[in-house]
């Protein structure tokens, strides 16, 4: 529909991990995607539910398990390449970060170095509609990265 294959596209995903926490980039789309606000936005939201997408077709018999596997590998691999030297590692990460006033973690785009992270790349430039779905985002991130904390506190010492 768009004219390009799904594996030639890269669209930087940021923010959090569930629902409207979850920002695809669509503008910085990589090649360029020429598509209307609205299109755009029935993507987004189809990106954003992906995962309930999913379960609704097992007929909630199972969960987006395989997606994360694809994720993960495409992640570590990329660790694998940048600890073994290569240069311009880039990949989307969950990690601690001050990208965003008053949200101590966020996925962005990080280059991996041999040692992990070694940058955290700025968000860069958004058009107006994904502007307005960071301000949206922020409280329920917020609240899903307290909840997350209150939880590590109250683990066990090890």
């Amino acid at each position: 529909k768009l004219g390009v294959y799904p594996r030639d596209v890269t669209i930087p995903v940021v923010g959090g991990h569930a629902g409207i926490t979850i920002l695809p980039l669509l503008s910085q789309a990589h090649p360029p995607l020429q598509m209307g606000e609205e299109e755009a936005a029935k993507l987004t939201a189809r990106i954003q539910e992906a995962g309930t997408e999913v379960v609704t077709a097992k007929n909630g018999a199972g969960s987006a398990t395989l997606s994360m596997a694809a994720a993960a590998a495409r992640f570590s691999v990329a660790c694998l390449r940048a600890q073994a030297g290569e240069d311009g590692v880039v990949e989307c990460a969950y990690v601690e970060s001050s990208l965003i006033p008053g949200i101590p973690f966020f996925a962005s785009r990080v280059r991996l170095g041999s040692k992990g992270v070694s940058e955290v790349i700025a968000v860069g430039e958004m058009n107006t509609a994904e502007e307005k779905s960071l301000a949206a985002l922020k409280e329920e991130l917020v609240g899903s990265i307290q909840k997350g904390v209150e939880f590590v506190k109250k683990q066990p010492a090890k």
